[in-house]
């Protein structure tokens, strides 16, 4: 690898596109398999590809999980949903668990993490989704989570504890940063002009595959309206903020 004084200098160029420009030549510099590699890597965080992709791993709650373009990269702010789930179930946990829109499998391998007797379903509309997701599923939790292609609950069967969910919930034509805009798929972002059409669509369908609770990510400014659909399918409703105090998670329990 190249001086101390080199590394250095990466740091403030990466802070031109990054926020944690340190943190990012920490994991760029550890992931490269050479100099001429690292090179590459910067390179290309130069270009506003987020560090994730660059290097293929995300971390999320207690897991390490794959990513490539075709998923969403997982937040800190779901795991909010995860922390809701294991203020209601402690460490008994659920017995089933189904993730709607599952993407790379976050919220449904870190459940399964948490709660090592549970399994699960997690559906996504994306084939590429499904296949980095049941790539992850075989090494954190094999033999317990059933990865499949779908829409929403279409032909989910059963009922489960636990139904996670981070629908797209972006209005279009929201201006994202580069890294976002340019390199995640719009598919998992955007959802209608004002970001609830997947909601419209999924809240009227959970209360057939719900039997303990749904924990679902919103807006912060979404709710408020959220909660109304949630309520009019008869479901009761608290939200739990992320941990920058936002609105993040309604948790949905049928009366």
């Amino acid at each position: 690898m190249k001086p101390q004084g080199w590394v250095l200098w990466v740091i403030e160029a990466l802070a031109a596109v990054s926020d944690t420009p340190d943190l990012d030549a920490k994991l760029l510099r550890e992931a490269a398999r050479d100099e001429a590699e690292f090179v590459s890597f910067i390179e290309r965080r130069l270009a506003h590809e987020p560090v994730a992709y660059i290097i293929g791993t995300r971390g999320f709650w207690t897991i390490d999980l794959d990513v490539t373009p075709a998923v969403l990269i997982p937040r800190p702010d779901s795991e909010t949903l995860i922390d809701a789930a294991v203020a209601h179930f402690g460490e008994h946990g659920p017995k089933r668990v189904l993730d709607l829109g599952t993407g790379s499998g976050a919220l449904l391998l870190a459940a399964l993490d948490q709660w090592p007797d549970a399994t699960g379903v997690g559906v996504d509309a994306s084939e590429a989704a499904i296949e980095i997701a049941t790539q992850n599923a075989v090494r954190i939790a094999p033999g317990r989570a059933d990865m499949r292609m779908g829409d929403w609950t279409v032909g989910v069967e059963q009922a489960f504890d636990l139904v996670l969910c981070n629908p797209p919930y972006v209005e279009a034509g929201t201006e994202l940063d580069r890294q976002i805009r340019d390199h995640e798929p719009a598919s998992a972002l955007f959802a209608g002009a004002d970001g609830l059409d997947d909601y419209r669509t999924l809240v009227p369908q959970l209360a057939r595959v719900t039997v303990g609770i749904a924990c679902i990510e919103i807006g912060h400014t979404q709710a408020a309206v959220v909660t109304a659909l949630l309520e009019n399918e008869g479901f009761a409703v608290t939200c739990r903020p992320d941990l920058g105090g936002r609105d993040r998670c309604l948790i949905a329990q049928k009366k």
